[in-house]
């Protein structure tokens, strides 16, 4: 056995040890029942509002800990829940629709283990709760798009065909075009099944010569439409969880029309909710400046025309023909105009709609062209009566965010400006994640507990405490000395797996609990396989050091080779399993890796540490 153990091996694992110790410690400090209020845009999150909300909670006398602006929002903490139920109950009265009120768990973790990124575990679903979103998929908007996109081709079609028709006009489900002969009607037809071969065309009955063409969807393309929009909308609402940050996550189809999203440990209810709920549609509008917008306030609106407001309230007249959807978004990063420092988003497009919008901004160049943001909103109201249902109602609000004058024509790459930073950033998270296919609404929000009860808990608690206790125990009487250095590498293999499941944002189920006390049975294997070794050596008359020196070389190869066929499985399970499966084996694979840095190398450090200088007679290894 070698009398020297380098130092820089001793220093590399004090520091692996050191800050082990740092990332784990924020998980002894639990959290703070918290309430997160969140402003409108329009008011400022300074100490103002701070100190109204400390006075309005020391009115109604409901203790609380702390009233502060952490990561842009306004965290009250309390010290029991019954307080922050009674806080929430209480704020929501007194703020008022205009400000989201939301429960949530705040880490207790000290100021300076947050400075260099120290956060406690998650935990998911099943440990601590979450908040569960039934989101409502408006499906009836995307065929209503569908069918005003084919209003749009066939006034373009037909006028370049010279047909003319007297009327054309998209309804609920189809469009209608009206023609002054039975020859023109059929011409067009003809025409426009070649183009368009998915739509069905039927002719109605001719009246007072008054010749109709109804374009309509077959039932098979409707269902098809729907399944897309359905799977289109559940893939980005992914997305957007992701761009939370969320793991572990649960996003899935639930009926005809609505999504289930569950999300473990979320710490900004609020902000995930408005996250979530955002259609984050963008639509590029020309503005009409060929007609007077006061003549459309007063109720003579042009037809091809609307009314919006931009983000001051004023009125502005634009073109109901969209140029560019969000849909052809492709790319979207928050960032400082290079010319006024002000925030803007950076906009990549690729896809069909690029041509027909570079066409558009080169023919306006001059002209004014409008970015309109369209948000959906839905509002709860509950029943006059006692024991009438809540009645939902579902607001679509579109803003002007942008109103520019075209400078150039606009190609795959463009900024848009008008927001501040905070909203850039918003937005250009929504549309990062893609726009939503239609719009999306909350049907049903709740905070749940845990799902397996505070009583199966507790008792995966105790199992890894029980593990951990009865294999220290063991190690200790069966192989002495070498048992107590075992048990103190075992600590350790705990202290690095806390702290990289925490380093790392993992988050922890009860699966996942079960992965440790697996690990804490399997970060000992490899001792017993050294230590039983060096016996072997002893019993076949090698001297002590030479044993030791023995036991840990012959050793490695056996204890290599198990661990990594163990490994292959948990990284198997983590890449085609699910939920559970998944929290298991993140906790089993990670194990693994702290175990054989804590079983090899720690282990023989403290050996070497222990015995390296002296005259060894005999070793305390056990009976």
């Amino acid at each position: 056995m070698p009398t020297h153990y380098p130092k820089w091996k001793y220093l590399l694992l004090v520091c692996i040890l050191v800050v082990g110790i740092l990332y784990s410690l924020p998980n002894l400090y639990g959290d703070d029942p918290a309430v997160q209020v969140e402003s409108p845009s329009h008011v400022a999150k300074d100490e103002t509002f701070v100190l109204y909300l400390q006075e309005q909670l020391q009115a109604a006398q409901i203790p609380f800990k702390r009233v502060a602006i952490e990561k842009n929002d306004i965290l009250v903490r309390f010290n029991t829940i019954d307080d922050q139920l009674k806080a929430k109950e209480f704020l929501e009265h007194t703020l008022g629709d205009a400000y989201s009120v939301a429960l949530n768990l705040a880490p207790a973790t000290p100021a300076w283990l947050q400075s260099i990124g120290a956060e406690p575990l998650k935990l998911g679903l099943d440990l601590r709760g979450g908040v569960h979103f039934l989101m409502e998929v408006d499906i009836e908007t995307t065929l209503e798009r569908r069918y005003e996109s084919f209003l749009n081709d066939f006034k373009t079609e037909l006028r370049e065909a010279k047909l003319r028709y007297s009327n054309l006009k998209a309804e609920e489900n189809g469009v209608i075009l009206r023609f002054a002969t039975q020859e023109l009607r059929d011409s067009a037809q003809q025409l426009l099944k070649q183009r368009h071969p998915e739509v069905e065309f039927a002719r109605a009955e001719d009246l007072n010569n008054v010749f109709d063409l109804r374009a309509s969807l077959p039932p098979q393309v409707l269902q098809t439409l729907r399944n897309d929009t359905m799977e289109q909308t559940v893939s980005i609402l992914r997305n957007r969880v992701n761009e939370l940050g969320v793991a572990e996550a649960v996003v899935q189809r639930q009926g005809l029309n609505r999504i289930v999203v569950e999300l473990p440990g979320i710490q900004d209810t609020a902000y995930a909710k408005d996250i979530l709920g955002k259609t984050a549609t963008l639509e590029f509008v020309m503005q009409d400046d060929t007609h007077d917008v006061r003549q459309a306030l007063a109720g003579k609106v042009p037809p091809g025309a609307r009314v919006l407001l931009t983000r001051d309230d004023r009125p502005v007249l634009v073109k109901k023909q969209v140029l560019l959807s969000g849909d052809s978004i492709t790319g979207a990063r928050a960032s400082f105009d290079g010319r006024d420092g002000r925030p803007s988003v950076d906009i990549r497009v690729t896809g069909s709609g690029l041509g027909i919008f570079t066409k558009a901004t080169r023919d306006n160049i001059g002209k004014q062209m409008a970015v309109v943001y369209i948000e959906t909103k839905t509002h709860y109201t509950d029943g006059d009566k006692e024991g009438e249902e809540t009645h939902k109602t579902v607001e679509k609000e579109e803003k002007i965010i942008s109103l520019a004058t075209i400078q150039s024509a606009l190609g795959s790459h463009f900024q848009i400006t008008g927001l501040n930073y905070q909203e850039a950033q918003d937005l250009a998270l929504l549309l990062r994640a893609g726009a939503l296919p239609a719009a999306v609404s909350v049907a049903e929000e709740r905070t749940i507990g845990p799902s397996l009860g505070q009583e199966n808990i507790r008792l995966g608690m105790l199992s890894v405490e029980l593990g951990m206790g009865i294999v220290l125990v063991f190690m200790l009487l069966y192989y002495s000395l070498f048992g107590l250095i075992a048990n103190i590498a075992l600590l350790m293999n705990l202290v690095l797996l806390l702290a990289v499941l925490s380093m790392i944002g993992a988050t922890l189920t009860l699966p996942g609990i079960a992965g440790i006390v697996l690990t804490v049975g399997m970060a000992v294997d490899a001792n017993v396989l050294i230590f039983e070794r060096i016996r072997e050596e002893l019993r076949n008359g090698m001297s002590p050091r030479a044993s030791i020196h023995s036991g840990f070389e012959r050793a490695l190869a056996t204890i290599i080779d198990s661990n990594l066929t163990t490994l292959i499985v948990g990284v198997i399970l983590f890449s085609v399993g699910s939920g559970p499966v998944r929290g298991f084996a993140v906790t089993l694979s990670i194990g693994i890796l702290t175990s054989m840095l804590t079983a090899i190398t720690g282990t023989r450090a403290i050996v070497q540490l222990v015995f390296g200088g002296r005259q060894l007679k005999r070793l305390p290894v056990g009976i």
